[in-house]
């Protein structure tokens, strides 16, 4: 029978053995999908773990090794029955043996298994075992690898490297600790507390470990040529970097955001810190070590380099700096390894740390600084002028001396600071080498990098400070090189005989100057400007409209795209700076206006504006990005700050040509039959929120100038009217009317927020055109390009923003109106469920876009204060029935994962609930059971989103919800007649379903007391009615947190519960419920004074699992 057994064993091994070269090797894609079903089928087996012992002890290849390590990791990290701890400290003794013995495995099985081992360390560290966590002995369980042959050691130190990098990651335990039910001991919070043990217990033994190391090796002379040895030491130096990288006080910091970070070591590693031979060690391996290994030294001085200031005292800290500007200076020295864009990348990340984390008082007190700053400002001019090399690392250099050129007012040190000397050669390089470039990105057809705006916009941005400092210098060099370029460029288009590529030339140094000019003049500082500066900036716009008027005299036969944006980002700058009451109209910039180009006042200046705007649309209607960026500067006009500004630009001619003339005739961009898809038209709105604004200064109650500027619209409604009353029409040509014409009057709707001018675009759009939107809505459900800007109009139309929808008390236009928007959000949600299953990628689009657009219209109308909902019941109306049945039926289409998936669904969604728990809880409290659990569920996981308004608007319905309850509990203790039946079914449910109360108290409870709480006082709400409505459980709760925490820890928590219900009634009336906020505020503030120095952690579910 034994050998039966075997053979059936060897063969399955044997099987598995051809399943894994089938996955791994195989390019048939049928042959690889079959392999990987069997293989999730094996790893779903119950004898998975046994055999996967065996595929590591006898298969014979390494796919079936990564298969076992696999298989192993998904067992250990299983939350529905878990592997007892035992097992899994058999699992981890093997894998360290088995690494011990075989320290040759391919790499991507090493890698594997010691995955494995640092995910049975994590999920396993505060497992005792006869009071021992045995899982915490990571360096006595490494030291055997450290003390045995080079492989050995490169695998004990991955180890390390692997287990520090693990504990810090929090990506798989979002799903690894998903418990249902009860269970909340949330990710983060279980994850922070593993990490905060691991910092305390381990880190800073692993970083002494790792420094002695590399201190042994660089001693050594390493043979590096030796791929292990090199592969010793990148593995060292890895780990170093994973320690410094570390995670420290749970601040999760986004890597692709600023890279200008702190870096917070524990006061507990000063010595580190204090002792220079750790600086001075990884500038001394920089040097002595080949270039495809230094790119991590630098990573982990720039970490070095960025520790928090509070780590030392002034003395101290100017030591440090002494010894790392001492360390920078040398590799300037010695800059042959700045040519690997690696080490150049990682060098410019240090040099910008050097600001960032120190003040430039402290920096001109440094021994060398007159040295270091010349090196600095060579290394950033040279770096300048060699743009095409590592261009994304231009960014640290521009920040390090936008830092510093911000600083120059506030030093005080008497030490000069040398800046007024470099600052000009570093503003004098970017702008010279990004003109100089043109000609060699045209000559050679590179990627233009004035095509990539948002590097471009943030180049300009550093610049702007820079360029400010010594400004006589830099618009000294602006009108040198401005005037040669225009002069080139105006002799050009003169020549008959010029080449297109020179004037395509010019024309790029223009745009380039341009920009920066803009750039420059939006640096102004108002506190700190001279009208000497201000009359500088008059010479540099004089020169730009001045070029403007040539380009625009030339739009009839050619124009610059790009010379065109660049245009239009110098008049975003000027408006801010120089148009409104901030600036004085004596300002010097006006007085050079006046003297060159006859611009007397801020009013002529504003008809240029006006001017360059309509001449712009005329031309350039087919460019999307110059349409909408003209229209941006227009609306950005219009809101007119101050309103004076408004009041002058409404006077001009051309304004009141374009509130006489919005057609297609005039601006191409309206036209209906140009646009290439629909959604092209987005722009309109902006169009017409302007126009909107500017209609509204002097529009009053004057119904015929408001009649007079809807003309064209109204034209576009009849037409689309009388398409509709014909069977047979042109589809195409109705979408694009109807379309562009809701997204004009979205545009007046968002425009007019005053009750006057509101109600005359009501009356105009009630009951005349709303069954055409209706009918657009039955006909074309499934085209959301259609759909969806028929939906945000209405979705504006309903929303009573500044109270500007107050109907009079005789007038019905209030019910009327939640009418017509029941019967859009019905018409749209049934037909919309019949459209079937959409892919994964397009269910947004198709769907998830205008299910929250009717989300949001529900709630604005059901906010908005103008309807008596009580009313449509009474009269048996059953148009508000409709709309809240079809929202529940489109809510229950929408999976949970979905509905947080989503940040526009998740908006719309929480803030409607909001709405629906505080004004219609009789509405949810009759609702089917699956559905109620349904909504709290979704409460539950928005609770712990990190969008803080959909946060705050689950405990806003939480709180609702629990005050529903906490009444009726109330109202049948008092023995009242009977009260109706969906309170009893409400109540039901809620006794039915414990645990989904409970799982939000203790949700609430460990957002509190654990993680980073942003709204504390809407977290509290809510808290009061939870522990009234489950005290006995609040009571196990609140005990099991107390055991949890060390044993001289418990009485101060037993405390803090104590001072927490002090003074606390049983009731929910607004007086104790504010006395129970202040109560929490002073417990938070207890829990976290008590807990600050504990490494235990606390899940307040274990007393549940």
């Amino acid at each position: 029978m034994a050998s039966v057994y075997q053979l059936h064993l060897a063969h399955s091994l044997a099987q598995l053995e051809i399943l894994c070269k089938q996955l791994y090797e195989t390019t048939e894609t049928g042959v690889r999908l079959q392999a990987e079903k069997a293989l999730v089928e094996f790893t779903n087996s119950p004898d998975c773990l046994s055999k996967c012992q065996l595929l590591l002890e006898r298969g014979s290849s390494s796919y079936s090794q990564l298969l076992a390590a696999t298989c192993l990791s998904k067992l250990v990290s299983r939350t529905s029955n878990p592997l007892p701890l035992e097992q899994r400290i058999d699992i981890r003794n093997y894998v360290l043996n088995y690494l011990a013995t075989r320290p040759k495995l391919a790499a991507f099985v090493t890698q594997a298994l010691i995955q494995l081992y640092s995910r049975i360390t994590k999920l396993g560290w505060f497992d005792c075992q006869k009071d021992d966590y045995v899982f915490r002995n990571v360096i006595a369980d490494v030291t055997r690898f450290l003390q045995d042959s080079v492989e050995h050691c490169i695998i004990g130190v991955t180890i390390l490297s692997q287990l520090t990098n693990e504990i810090n990651q929090v990506h798989y335990l979002s799903f690894m600790f998903h418990l249902p039910h009860a269970d909340t001991s949330h990710p983060l919070t279980k994850h922070r507390k593993i990490a905060s043990s691991f910092r305390d217990s381990s880190l800073f033994d692993i970083f002494t470990l790792s420094c002695n190391l590399l201190k042994q090796a660089s001693g050594k002379n390493l043979n590096l040529n030796d791929e292990s040895q090199h592969g010793l030491l990148m593995q060292l130096l890895k780990l170093s970097h994973n320690c410094l990288n570390y995670d420290f006080i749970g601040t999760s910091t986004d890597e692709s955001s600023d890279d200008l970070c702190t870096v917070q070591i524990p006061t507990s590693w000063r010595s580190a810190f204090l002792d220079s031979s750790t600086l001075q060690l990884f500038f001394d391996l920089y040097h002595s070590i080949p270039p495809s290994l230094s790119p991590l030294v630098l990573s982990c001085l720039v970490q070095i380099a960025s520790v928090r200031r509070s780590l030392f005292n002034n003395a101290e800290r100017a030591k440090f700096l002494s010894h790392l500007v001492d360390g920078v200076k040398r590799i300037l020295e010695n800059p042959q390894s700045l040519s690997d864009p690696n080490n150049y990348h990682e060098f410019c990340r240090l040099l910008a740390r050097l600001k960032s984390n120190y003040q430039l008082g402290e920096l001109v007190k440094v021994e060398n600084y007159p040295e270091v700053i010349r090196l600095i400002a060579n290394f950033t001019v040279t770096s300048l002028q060699h743009w095409e090399f590592a261009p994304n690392s231009v960014h640290y250099l521009l920040s390090l001396w936008q830092r510093l050129a911000a600083s120059v007012p506030y030093v005080k040190a008497t030490e000069p600071h040398l800046l007024e000397t470099y600052t000009p050669e570093v503003t004098k390089a970017y702008i010279t080498s990004r003109l100089e470039s043109v000609c060699i990105i045209l000559r050679d057809g590179l990627e233009d990098p004035l095509d990539d705006a948002g590097l471009v916009q943030q180049q300009l941005d550093q610049l702007s400070t820079i360029g400010r400092c010594e400004y006589e210098k830099t618009c000294a060099l602006l009108v040198q090189l401005f005037d040669q370029s225009a002069q080139t460029y105006q002799e050009l288009l003169q020549s008959t005989n010029s080449s297109t590529i020179d004037i395509t030339v010019q024309e790029g140094r223009l745009t380039w100057l341009v920009y920066i000019i803009g750039a420059v003049i939006g640096g102004r500082v108002s506190f700190a400007s001279t009208d000497e500066q201000d009359a500088m900036d008059g010479e540099l716009v004089c020169r730009v409209l001045q070029l403007m008027n040539l380009t625009d005299s030339r739009l009839a036969q050619a124009g610059n795209e790009r010379l065109e944006l660049a245009m239009l980002s110098f008049f975003e700058q000027f408006r801010k700076i120089y148009i409104g009451d901030q600036v004085q109209k004596s300002s010097k910039l006006y007085r050079r206006l006046s003297e060159v180009l006859g611009l007397n006042d801020e009013t002529m200046v504003l008809s240029v504006f006006i001017g360059k705007i309509i001449t712009n649309l005329k031309y350039w209607g087919q460019c999307e990005p110059i349409t909408s960026k003209t229209l941006q500067l227009l609306n950005d006009l219009s809101i007119g700050y101050p309103f004076v500004s408004v009041r002058k630009l409404v006077k001009l001619s051309a304004v009141q040509f374009m509130l006489n003339n919005h057609t297609s005739e005039h601006f191409s961009f309206l036209g209906v039959n140009n646009q290439s898809n629909l959604s092209d038209m987005r722009c309109r709105t902006t169009f017409y929120t302007a126009l909107g604004r500017l209609l509204m200064v002097d529009l009053g109650e004057d119904e015929d100038q408001f009649e007079q500027f809807m003309l064209p619209l109204t034209a576009a409604f009849e037409a689309v009217a009388q398409m509709f009353s014909t069977n047979t029409f042109n589809e195409q040509e109705a979408k694009r009317t109807l379309v562009g014409l809701v997204r004009d009057l979205r545009g007046i709707a968002f425009a007019f927020n005053a009750k006057t001018s509101f109600m005359m675009l009501f009356d105009w759009i009630y009951p005349a055109y709303m069954p055409i939107l209706q009918r657009a809505i039955e006909l074309w459900y499934h085209v959301p390009a259609c759909t969806t800007p028929v939906l945000k109009l209405m979705a504006e139309l309903v929303h009573n923003r500044s109270q500007r929808l107050q109907f009079d008390v005789s007038s019905p236009n209030g019910i009327l109106l939640f009418r017509e928007t029941s019967k859009m959000i019905t018409t749209y949600g049934n037909r919309i469920l019949t459209i079937g299953e959409v892919p994964k990628d397009q269910v947004y689009s198709v769907k998830l876009k205008g299910v929250s657009v009717c989300f949001s219209m529900l709630k604005a109308v059901l906010s908005g204060n103008y309807v008596n909902f009580g009313v449509f019941r009474l009269y048996g109306d059953d148009a508000l029935d409709n709309a809240l049945q079809t929202f529940i039926k489109l809510l229950l289409s929408i999976p949970h994962s979905d509905l947080l998936d989503y940040p526009k669904l998740s908006q719309s969604f929480y803030s409607l609930l909001e709405v629906l728990t505080q004004d219609h809880m009789n509405f949810i409290a009759s609702l089917e059971p699956h559905v109620v659990m349904y909504i709290l569920s979704s409460i539950s996981e928005g609770l712990t989103a990190l969008d803080t308004m959909v946060c705050t608007g689950c405990c806003s319905s939480l709180d609702h919800i629990v005050t529903y309850l906490f009444k009726q509990l109330s109202r049948s203790t008092k023995k009242r007649p009977a009260a109706m039946a969906t309170d009893d079914r409400f109540l039901h449910i809620m006794q039915q379903h414990p645990e989904m109360i409970q799982q939000m108290l203790s949700t609430v409870l460990n957002i509190i007391i654990f993680e980073d709480c942003r709204n504390q006082w809407s977290m509290s709400r809510p808290l009061l009615g939870l522990i009234l409505l489950n005290e006995k459980y609040f009571a196990d709760l609140r005990n099991s947190i107390v055991n949890s925490q060390p044993p001289e820890k418990q009485q101060a928590m037993h405390l803090c519960f104590e001072n927490l219900m002090e003074g606390i009634e049983r009731n929910l009336l607004t007086k104790n419920r504010d006395r129970f906020t202040q109560n929490l505020s002073v417990f938070r503030r207890e829990v976290n004074d008590s807990m600050k120095n504990s490494s235990y952690g606390v899940n307040s579910n274990d007393m549940m699992s």
